[in-house]
């Protein structure tokens, strides 16, 4: 039997406010655990909550980037369930009427484009954090965490492959980092996800039964979690059983899915509108101000990039996958003053292969892009080849010498005297006369031994070009 996938992603986007949600107390990461979590965050009794204006501007922000309906009327509930980690023993977020309605968001997966919708975004309070390491058997609490603002984005049904899932959720994650809203650390726990995944037989119309993979924290991981669980479903059904409604944790480690809890409905988290906070009101003149200071969004500037620059679609793409990319290589091309592609290779090839390499960010890149903009000015007015060009590159990561400071310290000028050039082509010539016979005998691969040749004898720095000319007019057939 052939099988389709059915899946839906629920993505934890952490809110780049200083303090949580509901409270004064700081969101800032790596503090000694249960030092910022307040009377408010523990819901201890006598306080009362209050909501962060911020996080609402930013929930909206979210809302107008994927053309969604922002609510002009939304209201908190209280999600009702005992856990350790819960201190008030139940959970701040909203349920009937989201903030955030339909919306959607593209993607591009093997080169096709499809749309994914968005059915609702939400905003609630994050709980704290079982610590299991270090107790001996025991669980300590970490509630640092609690009331920290999240934005919980839950997509339709509308992917039917793990590689779509991931598409999306990069494309979601490079969305809030453009808007500024989240940082996306996902190593932090700022972008989470869970996967509601399902499996049914091809053409039938009814979904199967979902299981749902919480707490998924990495690109990589998200696509193999689903994927096992997709074989594990098929595996069931074809075996006589049943899928289980269930929710399911992803071991790393062992590459599978085990079983956590029965998934709970709605109706079990007995939700009910919270009576410490009022309704919220979004009037369309908060909209309008908030659109005006929407940024330009990836699939625009990617589209920018591709008519302006005259980039193909995969450069574009990844010069677009970040807002900091993007403005660095604006900024190469505009202070080079070059060819938008030569500008666009080495950003692409160079420069990120040693910051991948390297595990670092293009904010953490060791060659500022004025510096990278010079290298290739002087590539462009054939002061150094571009063979020449990657020693200088690797000189540039280790300091921070400019390119003209390294070419003139270390003597890197390409020779363009074509007088000087002549000589030693005539030179190299006269001693392989063997070459020069076998290449006026028709062996067309002899010519790169002649290139080579005078290329070592300059030490790379003769002008490749001039080089190519030259011999080319001496060895005429």
């Amino acid at each position: 039997m052939e099988w389709e996938t059915v899946i839906g992603l629920e993505i934890h986007a952490q809110l780049a406010t200083k303090s949580k949600i509901f409270s004064a107390a700081s969101t800032a990461y790596g503090a000694e655990p249960n030092t910022q979590a307040c009377a408010v965050d523990l819901g201890l009794p006598g306080v009362l909550p209050v909501l962060n204006q911020k996080a609402v501007r930013m929930a909206v922000k979210f809302g107008l980037a994927i053309d969604a309906e922002i609510a002009p009327y939304s209201v908190f509930a209280r999600k009702n369930y005992f856990y350790p980690d819960l201190p008030k023993g139940y959970q701040i977020s909203q349920f009937e009427l989201p903030i955030v309605g339909l919306g959607h968001l593209d993607i591009e997966v093997d080169g096709e484009e499809k749309r994914i919708g968005v059915t609702r975004a939400h905003l609630e309070e994050d709980a704290g954090k079982s610590l299991h390491e270090d107790f001996h058997g025991l669980t300590g609490i970490d509630l640092n965490r609690a009331g920290t603002p999240l934005l919980e984005i839950v997509s339709e049904p509308d992917m039917r492959s793990a590689k779509e899932a991931v598409a999306y959720m990069r494309k979601l994650h490079e969305l809030v980092r453009y808007l500024e809203i989240c940082d996306g650390n996902m190593q932090e726990g700022s972008f989470r996800c869970d996967a509601n995944v399902s499996v049914r037989p091809k053409g039938q119309a009814e979904f199967g039964t979902r299981a749902e993979i919480k707490n998924i924290n990495s690109f990589k991981f998200v696509e193999k979690a689903i994927n096992h669980e997709i074989e594990r479903q098929i595996d069931v059904i074809e075996g006589g059983g049943q899928v289980v409604q269930e929710t399911r944790l992803y071991d790393a480690n062992k590459d599978e899915t085990r079983s956590m809890r029965s998934k709970e409905e709605a109706n079990d988290y007995r939700y009910f509108p919270d009576p410490d906070l009022l309704p919220v009101h979004i009037e369309d003149a908060l909209k309008q101000e908030i659109q005006a200071t929407l940024p330009e969004l990836p699939a625009a500037k990617k589209q920018r990039f591709i008519n302006d620059y005259q980039l193909d679609n995969e450069a574009a793409n990844t010069l677009t996958s970040s807002r900091e990319l993007a403005d660095y290589f604006e900024s190469v091309v505009k202070q080079s003053g070059c060819e938008t592609k030569m500008c666009a290779n080495w950003v692409t090839g160079d420069l990120l292969g040693a910051l991948n390499k390297a595990a670092l960010e293009i904010t953490q890149s060791p060659i500022e892009n004025e510096r990278l903009a010079g290298l290739l000015t002087r590539i462009a007015d054939n002061t150094i080849s571009g063979k020449i060009a990657k020693q200088v590159f690797e000189e540039m990561w280790k300091g921070e010498q400019s390119a003209d400071e390294i070419i003139e310290s270390k003597g890197l000028k390409q020779i363009t005297d074509s007088g000087a050039i002549e000589a030693i082509i005539d030179t190299i010539i006269a001693n392989n006369p063997n070459q020069v016979e076998q290449y006026l005998g028709g062996k067309d691969k002899v010519f790169g031994f002649f290139v080579g040749q005078v290329m070592k004898e300059t030490q790379g720095k003769a002008n490749p070009g001039e080089v190519n000319k030259m011999l080319k007019a001496k060895l005429k057939r």
